[in-house]
């Protein structure tokens, strides 16, 4: 019987996270890991989104989707507040586990966060949409802004672009720039 493989691309997102820092929110960023032969290793993480509580990752996580083939996950939420990439000195939000198998069966699917096994991390959850990458196509652009509205109460403002792209039905961020 043939292996089949396809490439999975994850989106991930999270909702009422609970807050570490004092005095502002926390800088939440994603970890992905994967049991392989009863350890966890990390496979991938997404970019760390300053102060926000609900966060929408704009870094996708990719993954070999192995059919028939239990792949066990563990998503790990840190509040990251130092430029290490070590996560043992960071603040650690909640986490979920799942199969990779149950995100691709229902598309989107969403979890309770938890500090530990049987200890909810407040009302958080997380939200991961897989969808197949298929198509590898680069498009590039170049996008110019000009004259734009000074939001800041003292000094200019800090514009950036989000990109999104549909899927589901629902619009998912593709891309955010710095």
């Amino acid at each position: 019987m043939a292996h089949c493989v396809t490439l999975v691309q994850l989106s991930v997102s999270c909702e009422h996270l609970i807050d570490k820092d004092i005095g502002s929110k926390s800088d939440p960023l994603c970890v992905l890991l994967q049991d392989v032969g009863g350890a966890w290793a990390e496979l991938c993480r997404t970019e760390r989104v300053r102060n926000c509580s609900s966060p929408e990752f704009s870094k996708t996580l990719q993954i070999e989707y192995h059919f028939e083939t239990v792949q066990k996950l563990r998503f790990g939420i840190y509040d990251i507040d130092n430029k290490t990439p070590e996560l043992g000195d960071d603040d650690f939000l909640g986490g979920a586990e799942c199969s990779l198998g149950q995100i691709v069966s229902s598309q989107t699917l969403t979890l309770p966060l938890m500090l530990k096994p049987g200890k909810p991390a407040g009302r958080g959850t997380i939200t991961v949409s897989a969808q197949e990458l298929k198509d590898s196509r680069v498009v590039t652009m170049e996008v110019e802004a000009r004259n734009l509205d000074k939001k800041d109460f003292l000094g200019k403002s800090d514009p950036f672009l989000e990109f999104f792209r549909q899927g589901d039905g629902k619009w998912q961020l593709a891309y955010r720039t710095e």
